[in-house]
């Protein structure tokens, strides 16, 4: 038994505890981390209940062990990557959707429920989850709400903290506390709901959230429409936003990635640059459509293909949800850098996307572009030879240059798979100092012991410093 976590085995938890390598190797690092970044927890906690939860923590605290939260382990940017050891707590056990309130448009479900699951449990009574992310099926409730995670539909809809009304949630110090409110609206006392979003499990761990629903649209039609070049597939999206056209759906793939997208789902997606699309209305859906052709129009579009939602494109939208294993299975001797999720007004997406195939084809690299277009979101990845440290380091150049430029363009560093370790060093240039500052004050009231997750989200921690040293000392 590791001697730093032994406290583990005297508390009277529902759930378990394991101090296995196995369990322990499996929650060294999640879907972002580099093998050579794994770091090994000291114990793996499965807590059944907000109960286990506490206790857990508040014995931790005690005794200045790190908790790190884990959820599908399917983060992008090391959220999940126990860096300072201590606790793995995995809250993939508390799984369940509590409670379907049809009548109120709400769901009530724990942390470790995956958004499919989610969508099933409410499908039933026409309702769905709007803002679920394209990864669903691979991501959990909790996970979302840590990292602000929005998907394919967040141009008509918003993300995940548009649809959180409340959570229960556990402080660093085992308090468990509610937030929110069952009405949609509420102006009594701080937001301390929204305060949680995004939170990347720094300030607490949720172990309870009730959602908010929609009714299904009657009428969903979908479809792709193609560009000569990227820039006028670009120019299109923005004109179309610009515009006002009703969109659900608008979503960029470049040439680079519809290569790859035939090559790892087996679609015959032509290799010119496209934008998927879909509609979502009660009535009158094909006014819309007519609408968002007459704009595309304006940008030499090619082809233009829209109609009713059929089989045809759902294989289509599930090509599309598997780029990024795509990208990672494309070239066994290129491997992708940080998986890049910058985010930019809305104006400035053609002029970034230029950007990123400028840098592509000035150091000859191969960088795929694809993305939830219509809020500004652009995802890339720098395809770089790990066996070649200068080719590595070209890559790293890169990188840097493309959220540099994002931040210029009064954008931001990530869209939604949050701060983690990957992106610590920008947070400064997006928020200025004063704003990281009160960032870090609101995480050591919370937090004073810096017990939950550390080496997360401030820049501070970038050489493995913990944000309490800052001003208490290690």
């Amino acid at each position: 038994m590791t001697r730093e976590c032994s406290f583990l085995g005297d508390l009277d938890l529902d759930g378990s505890v394991s101090f296995g390598e196995a369990e322990r190797d499996g929650h060294a690092g999640d879907w972002g981390t580099h093998e050579d970044d794994h770091v090994r927890p000291d114990a793996v906690v499965y807590p059944a209940s907000t109960a286990d939860v506490s206790a857990v923590l508040a014995a931790a605290d005690e005794r200045g062990v790190p908790v790190t939260p884990y959820a599908a382990g399917t983060g992008l940017e090391a959220n999940a990557t126990p860096v300072h050891g201590g606790v793995s707590l995995d809250l993939t056990r508390m799984d369940d959707v509590l409670e379907v309130r049809p009548d109120d448009f709400q769901v009530v479900v724990e942390p470790g429920v995956y958004g499919s699951a989610v969508a099933e449990a409410v499908a039933e009574h026409g309702l769905f989850f709007p803002p679920l992310p394209s990864s669903g099926d691979i991501s959990t409730v909790g996970g979302m709400i840590a990292t602000d995670a929005g998907g394919m539909q967040t141009v008509k809809y918003g993300e995940v903290a548009d649809w959180l009304l409340s959570v229960e949630a556990v402080l660093a110090d085992g308090t468990v506390v509610e937030a929110g409110s069952r009405a949609v609206k509420t102006s009594s006392g701080y937001n301390l709901a929204e305060l949680l979003v995004g939170s990347e499990g720094t300030l607490a761990v949720v172990t309870r959230a009730t959602l908010e629903l929609a009714g299904r649209p009657k009428q969903v039609h979908g479809g792709r429409a193609l560009f000569p070049t990227l820039d006028d597939a670009a120019a299109a999206v923005f004109d179309a936003v610009r515009s006002g056209v009703d969109v659900a759906k608008i979503e960029l793939v470049d040439a680079t990635s519809a290569t790859m997208a035939n090559d790892y789902s087996g679609t015959d997606l032509p290799d010119v640059p496209m934008v998927f699309l879909e509609f979502h209305a009660d009535h009158h859906v094909e006014t819309e459509v007519e609408f968002c052709e007459t704009v595309f129009e304006d940008h030499d579009v090619q082809r233009f293909e829209v109609a009713p939602d059929d089989d045809g494109m759902a294989d289509l939208w599930q090509a599309r949800k598997d780029l990024a294993f795509a990208v990672r299975s494309y070239d066994p001797d290129l491997a992708p850098l940080h998986p890049g999720d910058v985010t930019v007004p809305i104006s400035r997406y053609p002029e970034l996307v230029g950007h990123v195939k400028a840098l592509a084809d000035e150091h000859d690299l191969l960088i795929p572009c694809f993305g939830h277009a219509g809020d500004g979101n652009l995802h890339y990845s720098v395809l770089v030879d790990e066996s070649d440290p200068d080719h590595v380091a070209l890559g790293e150049r890169v990188s840097a240059a493309i959220v540099e430029r994002a931040i210029e363009f009064e954008g931001t560093s990530t869209g939604e798979h949050g701060i983690g370790t990957g992106k610590r060093e920008y947070l400064v240039a997006e928020h200025g100092e004063a704003a990281v500052e009160t960032m870090r004050r609101v995480k050591r009231a919370l937090d004073p012991n810096d017990t939950l997750n550390p080496g997360k989200i401030f820049p501070e921690t970038a050489d493995g410093e913990r944000v309490r040293a800052a001003s208490d000392g290690d």
